[in-house]
């Protein structure tokens, strides 16, 4: 089998966990004996490009000319069964789509944001979910926000390339959703149910856990949308020391915000931006990983490290966050509504736990006995518990609940995470479903 994978790289000085992924993806179609043809293209390229190149970077996202007469030569020379396309923006423009088709090219895209509807790609904006420009022929509030890196002209550009590519995106032979609530997206946006297959990223198996360790890690970026004002507001409604320790790792804008709560409590400490050894340091000494965010967070590729280390995760209701701990309830799909109704009709608990008991009939199940104690507890109503961990509403009250259930129940779920990595995230599974997704289009 012979695949083009085309994408987009972003800027190296801007870590992009998409970027990790596609290299990934490309080393494991390799080792099952694909022969990969990469199509790549970067945005740190465009500072040495030649002057007549970047006169024509305002309208690369909507056609790329240089971009689809390579495409065209690569299809031409070596006439690959599929293109798998990732990021196409800016230098290589939806349009790669229809250069594939024209030469008789299935293809592939992997949804790793929601930028068919939305130009920032996140759903997101001053610090609140938005959805202003869902169901529009044109995302005029994008260019009154100035969605798209801050520029009222770029984010016009934006627009117009979503509403021009439209009809591109759904020509799409297939649509891999990295979880249901992409798909949830997908199908707002009109593509029909037998062209979207939920497939998630995978991560190498770092091997077998360690023992679980104590407190809380927090690891990631440090900025609004990440929710770390929601865990620093949920955490500071417990007296200092009560539920072991948390740390926190990663860098960005909130960066003081945690050096001010790491000053004031003895329970919290700011570990930095770690690196890949660090990372995984880190993750031996937590018993529950923390992921908060206050959007529609797509794949946090730290749930999968939590898990793939045997470490359950504590986290909100949104995006793909619940899907990814097995937490998956009928919910409102991502972009359509505010944070609170896109939590609010989760039931009080669901999905099962070894040791758990079944709700009571006030809708409250039964905690094991907790580590230490042998006294049974109660999870708080609005948590929801997953075969891998628990996600409740983006609020700090539910947090500041949820935070003890988790510290006790640690250990209940460690088995259960690591198990789900197996099955749903390793790299032979989801090589495995990406090779089943390419043959399905080359022989249908």
């Amino acid at each position: 089998m012979r695949i083009v994978v085309a994408h987009n790289r972003y800027r190296e000085a801007q870590p992009s966990g998409e970027n990790t992924i596609v290299d990934a993806e490309i080393a494991q179609l390799t080792a099952a004996g694909v022969e990969v043809l990469p199509f790549l293209r970067s945005s740190d390229e465009i500072p040495t490009m030649p002057r007549t190149a970047k006169a024509l970077l305002p309208i690369s996202p909507i056609y790329a000319p240089r971009a689809q007469q390579e495409l065209a030569q690569l299809l031409t020379e070596h006439r690959p069964d599929v293109l798998h396309l990732h990021n196409p923006y800016p230098l290589l423009s939806p349009w790669v789509v229809r250069t594939a088709h024209r030469h008789g090219v299935p293809v592939v895209q992997t949804v790793h944001n929601y930028r068919q509807v939305c130009s920032s790609g996140l759903y997101f904006r001053d610090g609140m979910i938005c959805q202003d420009c869902r169901g529009r022929a044109l995302g005029v509030p994008a260019v009154v926000h100035r969605c798209y890196r801050g520029s009222r002209a770029q984010s016009a550009l934006m627009a117009t390339t979503l509403a021009v590519h439209r009809g591109t995106w759904k020509s799409v032979d297939r649509f891999i959703a990295l979880t249901t609530a992409v798909a949830d997206h997908l199908r707002d946006y009109g593509i029909p149910e037998s062209r979207i297959v939920v497939k998630p990223n995978g991560i190498p198996d770092p091997g077998t856990p360690a023992p679980l360790g104590r407190g809380f890690l927090f690891l990631g970026r440090l900025s609004p949308e990440k929710g770390l004002d929601l865990l620093v507001e949920a955490w500071r409604r417990h007296p200092d020391g009560t539920l072991g320790p948390l740390r926190v790792a990663g860098d960005g804008e909130l960066r003081p915000l945690v050096e001010a709560l790491a000053a004031e409590r003895s329970d919290v400490t700011y570990l930095g931006p770690l690196d890949r050894a660090g990372v995984r340091a880190a993750l031996a000494e937590t018993a529950v990983v923390l992921a908060t965010s206050t959007w529609h967070d797509v794949l946090p590729t730290v749930i999968i490290e939590a898990l793939a280390s045997g470490r359950p995760v504590l986290g909100t209701a949104l995006g793909g966050i619940p899907y990814l701990l097995g937490a998956d309830t009928p919910r409102e799909p991502a972009g359509t509504g505010p944070a609170a109704v896109a939590s609010a009709s989760a039931p009080a608990v669901t999905g099962s736990v070894p040791g758990s008991s079944a709700p009571n009939s006030s809708g409250v199940a039964a905690m094991p006995d907790a580590p230490g104690t042998g006294e049974p507890g109660a999870v708080p109503a609005g948590v929801v518990t997953g075969e891998a961990g628990w996600v409740v509403p983006p609020e700090p009250a539910a947090l500041a609940a949820a935070l003890p259930t988790a510290a006790a129940r640690a250990t209940a779920l460690s088995a259960s995470a690591r198990s789900r990595y197996e099955r749903t995230f390793h790299p032979d599974v989801v090589t495995k479903r990406l090779l089943d997704i390419y043959a399905s289009l080359t022989h249908p």
